[in-house]
C-alpha cells in the first residue's frame, strides 16, 4: 500500500539455428548486473542512506542501495557513491541545497524506514529537486519483510518517471533458459524469471529435453514458450500463479516461435505446411488456426506490431534471411522490409511500433541492429560476435539480448542509442533466449 506523501503532477530460423548445451550446475544461481559502458549524459543523482526508526535489527535488504542501482542500470542516471556523499541529510530541514548545487548533483533521495510491528515497515521516501530547492515527488508504503525489494523497484520507478518523463520499468522480470549438465547423466534445462536486477530467480519448468522461445502474455501473468519433452516440438501456455501447463501446438513437423498477440487471445507461431514453415495465428480460447503466409520459403520469428493488425516475421523467400512485414487478414501480401546486409532476422517491435531490434548477421559476426521504421534507418547498437534474441523493455529505453563473454552465454542489455550497455551474468554457467516481461498488473 502506498501514500502520497505531496500532490503533484508527477507527472528461428526453424526453431533457432543452433541450440546450445551449456555445462555447469545452476542451482540458486543469479543473474549479476555488469556495466561495461556508461553514458556521459547520464544525470547527477544522490541517493542517501535511508533513516531507520525502531529498528535494532538489521534490515533484509537496502533499500538506497537498490534505488541507486536501478537508477544507474537505466543508464540515464550517474548516483554518487556512497562513500563520495558530500552530506547524508535525513530531513527536508536538513539538506543545504547550496551544496548539493556546488557539487553539480540535479536531485536528492532522502528517505526513512519506520517499525511498526514484527516484519512489518513504514517506508518512505522524497525526491527533492537541488536546483528548485524543493520536494518534488513523495510517497508513503508499508511493506514486509518480503515485499522491501518490490517497494524499493517501484520507488525507483516513479523517480525514473518524474525525472524523465518516461515509465519506469525496474518492478518488471525477465524470463531465461538456462541448462545444467553433469558427466553421466541427461542435461537439466530449465525455463527461469528473475527481476530486471537478477535477484529472485525462479524456476517454471525443468526439462531433460530442450526449452526453446519463451514469450509473455500482455498482462505477465502466463508463458508461451517451446518444449520438446516428449521429443519433438510442441507450444505449451503455463499459468504463472498455478503452474498450470497446456499444450495449445502439436501439429506434425515444426511447432516454434511462439508470440502473444497484444490482446493476449492470440498466439503468432510458426508451423510446418507440408514441407515449408509459414506464420499462423492461433486463437487460444476457439483453437482455431489462421494460416497468415504461404511460401516455399521458411517462414518464421513472427512479432506483432502493437495495433494488432501486422506481424513482422524474418523469411528466406529473397534467397536470404531478410525481414519482412504483413496484415495478418490480407493474406500473404508480406513487403520486405530490411535491405541492409544479406542476414537480417529475429526482429521484435517496439512498445510504441515506431522501431524494431533485430539481428543483422555480417559474415560469422551477429549483432543487435534497430530500424525506424518510418525511415527505414538501421543503427547496429551492439558490438558483440553472436549476438541474438533482442527484447525491448516494456518502456522501449532497452534492448535485452543474448550474447557470449568470456566463452559463455550471457544475457546482455543496450540502451537504443547504443550509448550504455550492461552484461547480466550467471555466478555460474550460460544463459540463452532471454525476454523481457510487461508492466505488472
Amino acid at each position: 500500500m502506498k501514500t502520497k506523501i505531496i500532490s503533484q503532477n508527477p507527472s528461428m530460423l526453424v526453431l533457432r539455428l543452433l541450440f546450445l548445451l551449456l555445462t555447469v550446475d545452476l542451482a540458486h544461481a543469479e543473474l549479476r548486473v555488469e556495466i561495461t559502458q556508461g553514458s556521459d549524459s547520464a544525470r547527477p543523482i544522490a541517493v542517501i542512506p535511508f533513516a531507520r526508526a525502531g529498528l535494532s535489527a538489521p534490515l533484509p535488504i537496502d533499500v538506497a542501495a537498490i534505488i541507486s542501482a536501478d537508477l544507474q542500470r537505466s543508464g540515464k542516471f550517474a548516483p554518487v557513491e556512497q562513500n563520495k556523499l558530500i552530506a547524508q541529510p535525513q530531513t527536508i530541514e536538513a539538506v543545504n541545497y547550496k551544496l548539493w548545487r556546488m557539487a553539480a548533483v540535479d536531485h536528492i533521495v532522502i528517505g526513512q524506514i519506520n517499525m511498526l510491528s514484527s516484519q512489518q515497515y513504514e517506508l518512505e521516501f522524497r525526491l527533492l529537486d537541488v536546483f528548485k530547492g524543493q520536494q518534488i515527488l513523495g510517497f508513503k508504503y508499508r511493506e514486509t519483510d518480503k515485499t522491501l525489494r518490490i517497494a524499493a523497484h517501484k520507488i525507483s520507478d516513479l523517480i525514473y518517471e518524474r525525472i524523465t518523463g518516461q515509465k519506469g520499468a525496474f518492478n518488471t522480470q525477465v524470463a531465461y533458459v538456462t541448462v545444467e549438465r553433469q558427466v553421466g547423466t541427461q542435461p537439466k534445462y530449465k525455463l527461469q524469471v528473475a527481476d530486471t536486477d537478477g535477484h529472485n530467480p525462479q524456476t517454471v519448468l525443468t526439462s531433460t529435453q530442450p526449452i526453446m522461445s519463451p514469450s509473455w502474455s500482455f498482462d505477465g501473468s502466463r508463458l508461451a514458450y517451446v518444449s520438446f519433452e516428449h521429443r519433438r516440438s510442441e507450444i505449451f501456455v503455463q499459468n504463472m500463479q498455478t503452474g498450470q501447463r497446456d499444450v495449445v501446438s502439436k501439429n506434425a513437423g515444426i511447432n516454434g516461435a511462439p508470440v502473444w498477440s497484444p490482446d493476449g487471445r492470440q498466439l503468432a507461431l510458426t508451423l510446418t505446411s507440408g514441407d515449408n514453415p509459414d506464420i499462423y495465428v492461433l486463437d487460444l480460447s476457439t483453437r482455431k488456426l489462421q494460416q497468415v503466409t504461404r511460401h516455399w520459403a521458411i517462414d518464421t520469428e513472427p512479432s506483432w506490431m502493437p495495433d494488432g493488425r501486422e506481424i513482422v516475421f524474418t523469411s528466406s523467400r529473397s534467397g536470404k534471411p531478410q525481414l519482412y512485414r504483413v496484415n495478418v487478414n490480407q493474406g500473404d501480401r508480406a513487403q520486405r522490409i530490411s535491405f541492409e546486409g544479406d542476414y537480417n532476422a529475429n526482429a521484435k517491435v517496439a512498445p510504441d511500433g515506431k522501431s524494431l531490434a533485430f539481428v543483422q548477421g555480417n559474415g560469422n559476426v551477429f549483432k543487435i541492429a534497430v530500424m525506424d521504421l518510418q525511415t527505414g534507418f538501421v543503427q547496429p547498437v551492439t558490438e558483440g560476435v553472436l549476438d541474438e534474441s533482442p527484447s525491448f523493455a516494456p518502456n522501449g529505453s532497452m534492448i535485452l539480448y543474448a550474447t557470449q563473454a568470456d566463452r559463455r552465454g550471457v544475457l546482455a542489455a543496450v540502451s537504443t542509442d547504443g550509448r550504455f550497455k550492461q552484461r547480466l551474468v550467471l555466478s555460474e554457467g550460460d544463459v540463452r533466449e532471454p525476454t523481457w516481461g510487461p508492466y505488472k498488473r
